[in-house]
């Protein structure tokens, strides 16, 4: 969800310019820079910037500079600066402090001392700041789908590697069966002698046993979501929150997978995957 959009306006008065620069997020994270005279639009603003972005961590600026600036008057408000200028001159004798031009330029940077007797209203209307904040708005759109489609290569490369790898699991599996069964047989075989064994209760016990290994089902299941997570990725419009659920499904059978297999060759290839689904993961805090 890595974005930006800008948009540039300007009038007889003033100059106005936008930004909308977003990050990775799962939810909406707004934060908003406003000239203080248009605080009483915020709301609009926040509502405007999340129907468009829906989700990463955003930051819109919105600035309005006069045309006339070296012109504009400087208004000063005495009394503050005094109560100000006074509260430090306090703290600076108790501290031994003697600059006397330092106190006087910390007093005049603090908050509401100064300011310009141009009001942003009367330089920019607020329909004209609407209109440019949407078109940045569309600009960051547009460039998030731009990241998206180089992200949708990387999210379907790790999702037919899974897949892949799941392949390769279907081809060894069967041996993996014949193999547990041999190696049950030998070790019974080593302690009782082949004449005294019930073949019909080690055939059940077998089944059983084998029953509880069968990773049939799991297979199944995340070949099923592997699929659900392509057609998910190429038909939604905001398929981020789905395919995360998607991938917690993926994850959970690709789990059980490695757990019930209890093969060595099966965990090589359960391991890939988990890589995969990790990348998977990681990438899915990019999508909206």
């Amino acid at each position: 969800m890595t974005g930006y959009g800008s948009a540039q306006y300007e009038n007889n008065k003033a100059t106005l310019s936008v930004e909308v620069r977003t990050l990775n997020s799962k939810f909406l994270d707004l934060q908003l820079k406003l000239p203080k005279e248009f605080s009483d639009k915020e709301i609009e603003v926040r509502n405007t910037t999340m129907d468009s972005l829906k989700r990463g961590k955003a930051v819109v600026t919105v600035e309005i500079s006069s045309k006339s600036e070296g012109q504009t008057s400087l208004g000063i408000n005495q009394a503050l600066f005094k109560g100000y200028y006074n509260e430090l001159s306090k703290l600076a004798k108790d501290s031994q402090v003697t600059d006397s031009a330092l106190i006087f330029k910390l007093a005049l940077d603090m908050p509401e001392v100064r300011s310009s007797t141009e009001n942003p209203e009367e330089l920019m209307s607020w329909q004209e700041i609407k209109s440019q904040l949407q078109a940045a708005l569309d600009k960051c759109i547009e460039f998030r789908k731009q990241e998206g489609s180089t992200l949708a290569s990387k999210l379907e490369s790790y999702r037919k590697s899974i897949a892949e790898q799941l392949d390769h699991i279907d081809i060894i599996d069967p041996d993996r069966i014949s193999r547990i069964k041999d190696r049950i047989r030998a070790n019974l075989e080593e302690f009782v002698r082949a004449e005294n064994i019930d073949q019909n209760r080690l055939e059940q016990e077998l089944i059983y046993y084998i029953e509880k290994l069968d990773i049939n089902e799991e297979k199944v299941r995340l070949k099923n979501h592997l699929d659900y997570f392509s057609e998910v990725m190429t038909r939604e419009d905001l398929p981020g929150k789905k395919l995360s659920f998607v991938s917690q499904e993926m994850g959970r059978e690709i789990n059980t997978i490695g757990s019930k297999a209890n093969d060595s060759a099966i965990q090589r290839h359960v391991v890939i995957m988990k890589e995969e689904l990790e990348k998977i993961k990681e990438q899915l805090l990019n999508i909206v």
